[in-house]
C-alpha cells in the first residue's frame, strides 16, 4: 500500500487566533462513518470523529502558526508553513501528500493540490476534522484568557458578535492586526 497523507487547514479566514494545519495517514481499512469536510459536520460529531481518527490513524501531524506570525509573513505563507510543519511530524514519512486546495511548491514530499479535496478525499476530510477540532479547542482556551470577545462561541471568525466586541474593546494579543477590520480597531 502506498503511504498517502491528507492535508488541510482551519482558521485561514479568522480574524483572531492561529491557523492550524493537519496531516493524516489512514490505514487501508478504517471505520469513520460520517466523515466529511469539517465545515459540514456539527461540532459534537466533529469531536466524535476526532477521537475515531486519532484512534485509527497510522499517523497525525499538526502545525500551528500564531497570529503574530501570520501578521509578519501573511496568511498564505502561514498556511503553507503550518501544512509543512504538519507533514514534518508524520511517522512514517508519506510517499505522497494530497493537499486541500493547491500544492506545496517547496515541500520535500511529492504532493498534489486537490480543489475541494475536503469534500471528496477521506484522508483530507480526516485532516480537516483534526485541524478544525484542534483549532476550536485552542480558541476555547483563549476565551478563558480573553473573555470579552466570545472566542468560545465564534472561534475568532468575523461574526456580528465578534465585530461588535472588537469595536467595543478594540483588538487583543491574538487578533490578526493586518486583517481588516482588525487593523482599524487596534488598541
Amino acid at each position: 500500500m502506498k503511504i498517502i497523507a491528507g492535508v488541510d487547514e482551519a482558521g485561514r479566514g479568522a480574524l483572531a487566533g492561529p491557523v492550524v494545519a493537519s496531516a493524516v495517514i489512514l490505514p487501508e481499512e478504517y471505520d469513520l462513518d460520517g466523515l466529511n469536510d469539517s465545515k459540514k459536520v456539527s461540532p459534537p460529531k466533529r469531536e466524535v470523529l476526532f477521537d475515531k481518527i486519532t484512534s485509527q490513524a497510522i499517523s497525525i501531524g499538526v502545525g500551528i502558526v500564531p497570529a503574530i506570525e501570520i501578521d509578519r509573513i501573511n496568511i498564505l505563507e502561514s498556511t503553507y508553513k503550518a501544512m509543512k510543519m504538519s507533514l514534518g511530524k508524520l511517522n512514517p514519512v508519506p510517499e505522497e501528500a494530497l493537499i486541500d486546495g493547491f500544492p506545496l511548491n517547496t515541500q520535500i514530499i511529492p504532493n498534489r493540490g486537490i480543489i475541494r479535496g475536503d469534500e471528496t478525499i477521506d484522508v483530507i476530510k480526516a485532516a480537516s476534522i483534526i485541524a478544525k477540532v484542534t483549532r476550536d479547542r485552542i480558541m476555547v482556551k483563549y476565551d478563558q484568557q480573553y473573555p470579552l470577545y466570545g472566542f468560545k462561541k465564534h472561534k475568532g471568525y468575523g461574526t456580528k458578535e465578534h465585530l461588535k466586541m472588537l469595536q467595543l474593546h478594540k483588538s487583543c494579543d491574538i487578533h490578526r492586526k493586518t486583517f481588516k477590520p482588525v487593523s482599524k480597531m487596534l488598541k
